[in-house]
């Protein structure tokens, strides 16, 4: 029961995550502090989002600690569609916790934009489908 509980608290909190980060999505032009939000919302909805695969697993029987193994579980099991994008995706989410330099914070905002922000929504439309067939 704490296991549901604590899935559904965590998958609410991802989802508040990404209402404000679809917001941050919706810009062509970002400033250098909208730039520096933007990554900060996706490494925040990114965590979450793992955090949550962690959490669903656990509630389904699995024991996955770390993320890649969290994600290459959530894979087999078609809770996320593409294991090797979300690897990615958590390496850049390091990568931008520990460096920051202006031409990286573009590149890092393209990146998100073109490939991380469907990962991630399209997670959100997986997840929902998966609690409402349990």
């Amino acid at each position: 029961m704490a296991s549901d509980l604590r899935w559904q608290l965590r998958f609410q909190n991802y989802r508040n995550s990404l209402r404000d980060f679809k917001i941050a999505l919706q810009q062509e032009h970002y400033s250098v502090l909208e730039r520096a939000g933007l990554i900060q919302l996706f490494e925040v909805s990114f965590e979450l989002a793992w955090k949550t695969l962690k959490d669903v697993l656990t509630y389904s029987g699995y024991i996955a600690i770390t993320q890649r193994v969290v994600i290459r579980t959530a894979f087999e099991y078609e809770l996320i569609d593409d294991a090797d994008v979300w690897l990615e995706a958590l390496d850049s989410r390091n990568k931008y916790s520990h460096i920051y330099d202006q031409k990286q914070a573009e590149i890092s905002t393209q990146k998100i934009k073109e490939h991380f922000a469907t990962l991630l929504l399209n997670f959100e439309k997986k997840l929902e489908e998966w609690s409402n067939e349990s």
